[in-house]
C-alpha cells in the first residue's frame, strides 16, 4: 500500500484512531505499563514491544473469532 508520507504512523482508517488509542491504553494497563496521554517515549523498547505484540495477538484472535462466526 503506498503513502505519500514518509511517517508510517498513518492510519488506514482514520475513524478508527481514538478506538485504536483507546485499545493501547487496554493493552499497556493489562501488561503492567503505565502510559501516560500524550508523549510516552520515555519507555522502553521492551515495554513498547509487549504492548504492539499484545495488540496484534488480540486483533488476530478478534479476526479469527469474525472468520468462524462466533
Amino acid at each position: 500500500m503506498a503513502h505519500s508520507s514518509n511517517n508510517s504512523n498513518y492510519s488506514v482508517v482514520p475513524e478508527a484512531t481514538d478506538a485504536l488509542n483507546k485499545f493501547k491504553y487496554e493493552v499497556a494497563s493489562e501488561v503492567g505499563v503505565n502510559l501516560k496521554e500524550g508523549y510516552n517515549g520515555d519507555i522502553s523498547s521492551r515495554d513498547a514491544g509487549r504492548i504492539g505484540g499484545n495488540m496484534v495477538k488480540k486483533l488476530i484472535q478478534q479476526a479469527e473469532n469474525q472468520m468462524i462466526g462466533k
